[in-house]
């Protein structure tokens, strides 16, 4: 079992509440990108061509899905996974049910896709699009199955390095990076166009929102690692919280309190209300990407070696705990990783 080793931060007055809670060998090589919900856990295993599927709260084994590609992001809705897959001809949405563990569409592309969001109901996909000139939105009616396109201003050399949609659905949010900076776009879903647009600055990493706030990860090698936080109804930006050196992903609490931010070689846990690192989180080997449960009540961190390790971020149910179950192995001595 690899290590694990969780730092708190001495002079943050703000409780800290991470506690290791268990870990699964994926064992089918790096961790591209993980999604989790209230009773799955799904891993996209980027060089093996294929997929996992977790349920921690059964004794079942991991259940493998083979798809046509190398998986790089994933978006959970309605026990459904979409999948981006990418091979040297086309990328791929690929949509996998959950729960029989089968492929059930795939959507092949026009582009590079870079980025994927899908509505709670299940009914729409979006799906962020590269090409050689320009960038686009497809969206994917999954009942109808058509794919229609949101047109994205920005110009050769830009990218769409995030999506999420607003807890209402009437708005998608696009994170734009440009050659000369980077913008955020509020998009409203059913007349499929941009409605307000606001600079950010440095190459956004990812993005993460609740019913009021957008928090914006934004990293370079001049500004390192901030959020942003951007308030939705006067789409301006309220404030920063500094986020490591080099982060690539980010998960957000219900209620925005706390930001947990993979940072090269391990996961912050800040404050963004104090803008305090309460945590820092390491793994076995480096993390590579990061989801919280559905309840909001466990983090899970991918990485390099395969493996998915589960963080209590609340205090525990007396009643049930999910990790009692054989899916994860509980480790008996925990051992600090050299720094």
């Amino acid at each position: 079992m690899a290590s694990v080793f969780v730092r708190a931060n001495d002079a943050a007055v703000n409780e800290s509440r991470t506690a290791y809670a268990g870990s699964v060998q994926i064992g089918r090589g790096a961790i591209a990108d993980v999604a989790a919900d209230a009773t799955t856990i799904v891993v996209a295993n980027h060089g093996d061509d294929s997929v996992t599927v977790v349920r921690p709260d059964t004794v079942a084994a991991p259940a493998v899905v083979d798809v046509a590609g190398e998986p790089t992001a994933i978006a959970l809705a309605d026990d459904r996974a979409y999948v981006i897959t990418s091979t040297a001809e086309v990328d791929t949405v690929v949509v996998v049910d959950t729960r029989a563990n089968a492929v059930l569409a795939s959507y092949p592309l026009a582009f590079t896709a870079t980025a994927v969001e899908v509505s709670r109901d299940g009914k729409r996909a979006y799906v962020a699009r590269t090409g050689n000139d320009h960038v686009d939105i497809a969206v994917i009616d999954t009942t109808a199955e058509r794919v229609g396109t949101i047109d994205i201003p920005a110009g050769v050399g830009a990218s769409i390095d995030g999506l999420r949609i607003a807890p209402s659905g009437r708005e998608l949010y696009a994170a734009v990076t440009t050659v000369t900076g980077s913008r955020l776009l509020m998009i409203d879903t059913e007349t499929a166009t941009v409605r307000k647009s606001l600079s950010i600055g440095a190459p956004i990493r990812d993005l993460a929102l609740t019913k009021t706030t957008a928090y914006v990860l934004t990293s370079d090698l001049t500004a390192l690692g901030k959020i942003v936080v951007v308030d939705l109804a006067a789409f301006t930006v309220t404030g920063t919280v500094a986020a490591g050196a080099l982060p690539i992903q980010m998960a957000l609490s219900a209620d925005g309190s706390r930001a947990y931010v993979v940072d090269y070689d391990q996961v912050a846990v800040l404050c963004t209300v104090t803008n305090d690192v309460l945590e820092t989180i390491t793994v076995g080997s480096r993390p590579t990407a990061l989801a919280l449960s559905g309840q909001g009540d466990r983090l899970y961190v991918a990485d390099v070696d395969g493996r998915i390790t589960a963080f209590r971020v609340t205090p525990p149910s007396p009643m049930y705990s999910p990790f009692e179950a054989v899916a994860f192995t509980e480790a008996r001595q925990l051992e600090p990783v050299g720094v």
